[in-house]
């Protein structure tokens, strides 16, 4: 099983979906099915993407099928957070992050390390270059993961 797709919310989607499709490698589009909404395509092209709506769009199950509704914005810290695979190096992630003016640092998370970067100074993501990949895909197993924290399983 894999990760096909998310979404995330932004003050600005256009520039975040642009800044993520840059990490991914791949073209950031706009996502007509909801207004003022983008979509990040990653380089493969196979699926993966990241969806960015407006701080005012929310999803709600229609009577056949989700529908988004405008409301009120909503700018409040969330619990979401991605991490996505970049073939970009971490010193490049970190600059692009800092093209932004948004925070970004390194960070040891225990079983990988990863550039934390919080999109609009609101929203967290964390960015893995091709060697902290391999140390993620290691390290974030099961069996590790009951380890670390003394898990039976």
């Amino acid at each position: 099983m894999s990760l096909l797709h998310l979404s995330l919310p932004a003050a600005e989607p256009e520039r975040i979906a642009i800044f993520l499709a840059e990490l991914m490698g791949g073209r950031a589009l706009p996502f007509p099915p909801f207004p003022d909404s983008w979509i990040a395509f990653g380089v493969r092209d196979d699926g993966t993407a990241v969806e960015v709506y407006p701080l005012t769009h929310r999803l709600t199950a229609g009577e056949k099928q989700v529908i988004c509704t405008v409301g009120e914005e909503d700018k409040a810290p969330s619990p979401v957070h991605l991490a996505l695979a970049s073939s970009l190096s971490h010193e490049a992630i970190l600059a692009k992050a800092e093209e932004q003016n948004w925070l970004a640092r390194l960070c040891n998370r225990g079983p990988f390390e990863c550039v934390e970067i919080w999109l609009e100074n609101r929203l967290l993501i964390e960015v893995l270059d091709p060697e902290m990949q391999e140390s993620y895909r290691t390290g974030m197993t099961m069996k590790n993961w009951e380890r670390m924290f003394g898990l039976s399983g």
